[in-house]
């Protein structure tokens, strides 16, 4: 049985490869939504989007779909429009702490969809407007929850996190590894070479 991640992610991908697991990439176009004041059905709502979706293409595979946003202020942060939205939140962001929210939704065919909901914290240093532009012209984050990624070039703007590293990046797959309700996907790890 072929796994399927919904999502053109490259790091959620490379959190996949990383763990050992085979998969196909299969980007969606389901509409997301951003639900005021609601971080966490937000991510939920949009991870399942994304899976079902692929599910009316794939329905005889596994599935995995995840949705990450940051939430600050009572503000949700998705993905900046442009170079100058994405200059805006960081600006924003700029010597605070904020909330990262995944939601990852999966399941196998004929099976309910399971979801899980993971948050980390993350600190930024108080970022120069000359910080900003160097970051926004070299990671050029308009694909990125808040305009940012922690793993590329994220030492120059990030203090601190707590929580899932992987979860900032986009899938906290040890976290749903955790959870338990994923060990029915048996066949769906490959055994990592190292």
């Amino acid at each position: 049985m072929v796994t399927i991640l919904a999502s053109k992610s490259p790091r959620r991908a490379k959190i996949l490869a990383d763990h050992g697991w085979k998969f196909e990439v299969e980007p969606t176009e389901a509409a997301e939504v951003s639900i005021p004041r609601a971080p966490r059905r937000t991510v939920l709502v949009n991870a399942a989007r994304k899976l079902k979706a692929c599910r009316a293409r794939h329905p005889d595979a596994r599935i995995i779909a995840a949705d990450t946003i940051v939430w600050f202020d009572g503000r949700i942060y998705g993905k900046p429009r442009d170079l100058t939205e994405a200059r805006q939140f960081l600006r924003e962001l700029s010597g605070q702490t904020h909330s990262v929210f995944t939601g990852v939704a999966y399941c196998r065919p004929g099976e309910r969809l399971e979801t899980e909901v993971v948050e980390s914290c993350v600190t930024f240093r108080k970022l120069s407007e000359s910080l900003i532009d160097r970051y926004v012209e070299t990671v050029r984050p308009t694909d990125r929850a808040g305009a940012y990624d922690i793993d590329e070039s994220g030492d120059l703007i990030v203090e601190s996190y707590t929580g899932s590293y992987e979860n900032i990046m986009g899938l906290p797959l040890d976290e749903v590894l955790k959870s338990g309700k994923v060990e029915k996907w048996k066949g769906g790890k490959v055994e990592s070479n190292g």
